[in-house]
């Protein structure tokens, strides 16, 4: 068994926002059944593997590969029957981020001018 393959997979569900309930009815499981999937409880087969992969929109190998580094953004484009991720490591997401949030500040003062300026007419 790949070693913390129940633990990559949790990851990546989590990264994805969908919750176990969501998995196990995709996969026709009882949610307790696919908890013990991610808690290492159960043995995953090849087949399993890739419902699970289809389900998160990635590749068996990017699950095998994953590095808890890394950060998919959910964006997954498949083209030709290739998947095709953008990855991002964590510092240049922060950095995303605090970029994403200055823009959102300067954003709300020009709208406070704008609101000023109208209101004095």
């Amino acid at each position: 068994m790949i070693e913390n393959l129940n633990e990559k997979i949790r990851q990546i569900r989590e990264l994805k926002n969908l919750s176990q309930e969501y998995m196990a009815q995709e996969l026709g499981l009882s949610t307790r059944a696919y908890s013990k999937i991610e808690s290492g409880e159960t043995q995953l087969t090849i087949n399993r593997l890739n419902e699970i992969s289809k389900i998160l929109a990635v590749t068996p190998q990017e699950i095998l590969g994953f590095d808890a580094t890394i950060i998919f953004n959910n964006g997954n484009n498949q083209q030709g029957g290739k998947y095709e991720n953008t990855i991002y490591h964590q510092t240049e997401v922060k950095l995303l981020k605090e970029l994403y949030e200055k823009l959102l500040l300067e954003k709300d003062k020009r709208i406070s001018v704008l609101e000023l300026m109208l209101n004095r007419k």
